[in-house]
């Protein structure tokens, strides 16, 4: 089985409404309760009692049709959190590891999917989003052993212009940290950005609807698809350690 690790905060760990939340098929869908695979059931990231529909539900659904194989979701996502609460040593990061650990007692870990941002709007923590996000992964990838996978950053919402925090200021400096992000998928070819222009909020001018998220699962499954070439990342670490041992000949 391959599995896919879910880090960020809330509009990672998903909130379009339940009611709303467009219908997948969880044939081959799995989450991880307790280091255990069990058919996926919403909310699938439940960090909060109002925890929604999650972008990740239709990305796997694509990659389980288009690779014909079951997939797991590791969901750590948590809802409010800034990147310095991801950092190496806090618990949060610290949470993912072990849960990935787990995760790969049984599956292949093929894929990071991040959504975070909206944190690091307040302080101006955009200003070193890119360095200590770079770290962040560097040393996530080397504790699970997996530098060749892929990882998607998704751009935070148009929408957080309109969202009005308690002292009555925006979030309109979310540009920045879409800039950041860009800038961390350019000078990476494992990672890729991708674009939330277009898509539509819940009233709260916070969070992506469900019909958003079901699209924008769909945009990190063709940015994945991108970046991998449509092959399996096993085809490719073959290929890669093939291509090394050539070049020491």
């Amino acid at each position: 089985m391959h599995s896919f690790l879910l880090i960020g905060q809330s509009n990672m760990a998903g909130r379009g409404f339940l009611t709303e939340a467009v219908e997948v098929d969880t044939t081959h869908i799995r989450i991880q309760r307790n280091g255990l695979w069990n058919r996926m059931f919403r909310p699938i990231n439940p960090d909060r009692s109002f925890s929604g529909t999650n972008l990740a539900e239709h990305f796997v659904e694509c990659y389980a049709k288009a690779y014909n194989t079951d997939v797991g979701l590791i969901c750590c996502a948590d809802g409010g959190t800034s990147l310095d609460q991801w950092m190496p040593g806090s618990v949060l990061y610290d949470n993912a590891v072990n849960c990935a650990r787990l995760a790969q007692r049984s599956s292949e870990i093929v894929g990071i999917l991040w959504h975070q941002g909206e944190g690091d709007i307040r302080n101006k923590g955009y200003l070193t989003y890119k360095a200590r996000f770079e770290l962040m992964i560097k040393n996530l990838k080397a504790d699970l052993g997996i530098p060749h996978v892929p990882v998607l950053v998704g751009g935070l919402g148009d929408f957080l212009v309109h969202y009005v925090k308690p002292d009555g200021s925006n979030m309109g400096e979310y540009v920045k940290v879409n800039e950041a992000l860009q800038s961390i998928a350019q000078d990476d070819k494992l990672c890729g950005f991708v674009s939330a222009v277009g898509l539509t909020s819940n009233p709260d001018n916070l969070h992506f609807s469900a019909k958003a998220l079901y699209e924008f699962g769909q945009r990190y499954f063709d940015e994945y698809q991108k970046i991998t070439g449509g092959k399996l990342i096993s085809d490719i670490r073959n290929e890669n350690n093939e291509r090394s041992a050539l070049e020491q000949l």
